[in-house]
């Protein structure tokens, strides 16, 4: 049976780093969003705005191994970290008064994954 491969080098290469620094760094999230990000995009989280509010607190780090969708509104400032984001998704968490990043840049700003919580 053969193993299907992720094509697209950068997720490969984030996916690599996540690993290395899960290990580095003593860091059980990363190793997990790695894991997830591993499998089919189709088998990737998708996360509506509107669910932000209810599952994370004002001022709060989420990360979303998938994409952010634009449904619903947001009224805290959360920063939120996700591999796809719709325009409608960050205009939205951006006028709440929070910030979107990459899982990548994400990972560069927080390597031990402290205070953050994975949404899927």
């Amino acid at each position: 049976m053969t193993r299907n491969m992720k094509t697209d080098d950068g997720v490969v290469e984030l996916i690599r780093a996540l690993r290395k620094g899960s290990r580095t760094q003593s860091s059980a999230l990363w190793g997990d969003i790695a894991r997830r990000l591993e499998r089919p995009n189709r088998s990737w989280a998708t996360v509506n705005v509107g669910k932000l509010p209810r599952v994370a607190a004002k001022g709060e780090t989420v990360v979303i191994p998938g994409k952010l969708l634009g449904t619903g509104h947001i009224d805290i400032p959360l920063t939120v970290a996700a591999m796809g984001v719709s325009r409608a998704a960050r205009e939205k968490v951006e006028a709440a008064g929070g910030k979107v990043l990459t899982v990548g840049e994400l990972f560069k700003a927080n390597p031990k994954g402290s205070k953050v919580r994975i949404i899927a």
